[in-house]
């Protein structure tokens, strides 16, 4: 028999745990997808981005490891926290990571599809998953909501679309202007801030920052926490958002006096990756018919752009002011909202720059291997318009042959506006009319 301490289980033998106001997730299809295939399947992720929602979407009962009681009981009898209806969700199971290989066992014991749903805000520390839980266990990255999740952009223009090769158009997205746009990025894609108002999710962005410096970094890789270097750096990564800053300036960024150590800094960001807080964007790996050198340091960015705009004391009003720093922070959220809607396709999203300087601000590949070229503009002037366009052209006469044959698409995306395909065969594409 269950123990009481041990979970929830519901009655009804179909019935799920759904929470009342779950908004449905790109990445709920990967989900759905691991538990036909898998035993199990972990659901990653930064804290607050709404795990224990889109898991309990799924479940027929769980138990909460950040429990006392519960994580007792995952000591003193494992088997006990895994009894119970399944797909049984095990949330925040790095807190008792002795469960790892308990599940693996599970699903070698009684080889059933969709046993477990196990969702954690960080890596552990001494990497218990390298037990492999290849055949057993399958992962799904979940990051905050994109525009088109919030309900913030219409989705009339899907990325799906664009890969496929259509020609795209759309009507503006009415009563979505900058102001909006520089709201939501503020607000971030924190599923239990979209009731709030804007200046109660910007304050709730702030508490949150305040937390992940004083509580999260020791969750990560037992990195020695000093509250104030992790905000030094996380004040030194907003202020290099969306460009290829190097650790010799973050370090100097961060300095009092003497700068710390790469090691340190590097130790820090390593940490910071544990609990999801930052995703850095690769430099593409492309081969080039020209002699140019492609650069590839990665572009800095945070999860969601509401965590650099919170540490700059960055408001609405602000942003609007300052359009240099707004333009950076739209750009980390196009590239948040282009990693939402490509993840399905195993998809990735890099940047492109070369030693002559041409760039492109994202690359989306896909597992086939088919890639769509981006510029970011937050200025939907015609003149810059027309010279992203140019910079996307002479970037596809770039690009060595066999990768030019997987050329899906050459797009520019700004805030608002229509959707439409340029003479020139490039895509004019809002963020706020993009979906999946």
């Amino acid at each position: 028999m269950q123990s009481q301490e041990g979970a929830q289980a519901v009655s009804d033998p179909q019935a799920t745990l759904t929470m009342p106001g779950y908004l449905p997730r790109v990445a709920a299809r990967d989900v759905e997808s691991a538990l036909r295939r898998r035993g199990a399947v972990l659901i990653e992720g930064v804290r607050g981005c709404g795990k224990t929602w889109l898991g309990r979407h799924f479940a027929r009962s769980e138990a909460r490891l950040d429990d006392e009681a519960i994580l007792l009981l995952a000591s003193s009898d494992p088997a006990e926290v895994l009894r119970g209806p399944i797909p049984r969700l095990l949330d925040e199971w790095q807190n008792a990571p002795q469960l790892w290989n308990r599940v693996r066992r599970e699903c070698d014991d009684r080889p059933e599809r969709g046993q477990f749903i196990l969702t954690g805000s960080a890596v552990p520390q001494d990497d218990v998953t390298r037990h492999t839980g290849t055949g057993r266990i399958s992962r799904v990255l979940l990051r905050p909501m994109s525009l088109f999740e919030a309900g913030r952009s219409s989705g009339g223009v899907s990325l799906r679309e664009v890969f496929e090769g259509d020609a795209v158009s759309s009507m503006p997205n009415e009563g979505v202007g900058l102001r909006e746009i520089a709201g939501a990025l503020c607000a971030g894609g924190w599923p239990q801030h979209l009731g709030e108002s804007h200046s109660d999710a910007l304050q709730s962005v702030r508490d949150y920052v305040g937390e992940a410096v004083r509580l999260d970094i020791p969750s990560g890789n037992g990195v020695r926490h000093d509250p104030d270097m992790v905000r030094r750096l996380l004040l030194a990564l907003s202020h290099s958002v969306s460009t290829e800053a190097k650790m010799t300036k973050l370090a100097s960024d961060m300095s009092f006096g003497s700068p710390p150590g790469r090691n340190t800094v590097a130790a820090y960001l390593d940490a910071l990756r544990r609990i999801f807080i930052v995703e850095d964007q690769p430099a593409w790996p492309v081969s080039l018919r020209s002699k140019a050198v492609l650069r590839k340091a990665p572009k800095r960015h945070f999860v969601d752009p509401s965590l650099a705009a919170a540490l700059l004391g960055a408001t609405p009003e602000r942003l609007l002011a300052d359009r240099t720093t707004f333009g950076l922070l739209f750009e980390s959220l196009v590239v948040r909202d282009l990693r939402v809607y490509s993840q399905s396709g195993l998809g990735g999203v890099f940047h492109f720059r070369d030693n002559t300087g041409l760039e492109a601000d994202a690359i989306v590949e896909r597992g086939d291997g088919s890639w769509i070229a981006a510029e970011i503009k937050l200025n939907t002037a015609p003149s810059v318009i027309d010279q992203a366009a140019k910079a996307l052209n002479r970037l596809k006469e770039k690009v060595a042959r066999p990768r030019l044959g997987d050329l899906a698409a050459l797009v520019v995306i700004t805030p608002t506006g229509p959707a439409y395909r340029r003479p020139d065969g490039v895509q004019v594409i809002p963020l706020t009319v993009l979906g999946p």
